[in-house]
């Protein structure tokens, strides 16, 4: 691996996923072993969608621990600039939403997350019991960002020079994604329209794909590259939350999200990801 990549390399575990990865030989990545996203890289290596996610290369021991040898994605890229876009319009699955109500317990640690947030936020009675809910803040946690007014969020931005920003979460209208993806591209139109075609592709992979239609995807992300020699990608990512659906039950993926309907909105997130990059370019 040149010193390039790894440094982008480390510098993105650094930023976005601290703890979960490991470099591996040329050309792989190991990420912390996960069953559900073992099984869906198994599953995608003979989908539609599998030129748009890592491949994946089996599991290997590594200290006493159990990864999963994928992919590197950035071992095409010199000094890569980096974007980490969640999709959809939860970040949690129902069911994790079930448990959490089945056993209620106040959280003071969650309180004063949502304090530091924004201190109107917690109701009186929370006020005054210095805790919340998790299934209460799992949902407002939400309201904060682009999930849900638009079904995607910038998680992360990794610069070709190393600056790496992580405050997006407050980020909910068009005009502040717009704001944070020209300085991700340092206003380069090429490249734009690079990630818009890929996009697309990615789009009408997801359409035809046999995988898509009978999972839950939630919590997953598309992992944006370019460098400065012009060449952009997209891909998939993070599978950990992605489950198979009840027999017989498939999704739009662009319906909007009722509890039990188990729609994660991923295509709609899309589809307002690609339109916004299109007003860009025409703009």
């Amino acid at each position: 691996m040149n010193a390039g990549v790894q440094q982008g390399l480390s510098t993105l575990l650094l930023c976005f996923s601290a703890g979960n990865f490991k470099a591996g030989d040329f050309g792989c990545i190991l990420k912390k072993h996960c069953s559900s996203e073992q099984q869906c890289l198994e599953w995608l290596a003979s989908d539609a969608l599998q030129p748009y996610v890592p491949a994946y290369y089996g599991l290997v021991e590594h200290d006493g621990k159990t990864y999963i040898q994928m992919e590197d994605l950035l071992s095409s890229f010199d000094a890569p600039s980096i974007m980490d876009c969640k999709i959809g319009v939860r970040t949690y699955l129902e069911e994790e939403l079930e448990k959490a109500r089945e056993q209620p317990c106040p959280r003071r640690d969650m309180y004063d997350k949502m304090v530091a947030v924004d201190p109107t936020a917690p109701t009186p009675e929370e006020h005054a019991q210095h805790a919340v809910l998790k299934p209460r803040y799992m949902q407002w946690r939400e309201t904060l960002s682009s999930t849900t007014t638009l079904g995607f969020q910038i998680e992360g931005i990794k610069k070709a020079d190393g600056a790496c920003s992580t405050g997006f979460k407050k980020t909910r209208q068009p005009e502040q994604v717009v704001q944070a993806v020209w300085d991700f591209m340092d206003h380069d139109r090429c490249i734009l329209m690079s990630y818009l075609g890929r996009l697309k592709d990615v789009r009408l992979a997801l359409e035809q794909s046999e995988f898509f239609k009978g999972h839950e995807v939630v919590g997953s992300s598309l992992l944006f590259v370019h460098n400065h020699a012009g060449l952009a990608r997209v891909w998939m990512i993070d599978f950990g939350k992605t489950v198979p659906l009840p027999a017989e039950q498939t999704l739009t993926h662009r319906l909007p999200w009722v509890e039990g309907n188990h729609e994660d909105g991923y295509l709609w997130g899309l589809d307002n990801l690609i339109a916004i990059l299109e007003k860009m370019l025409n703009e």
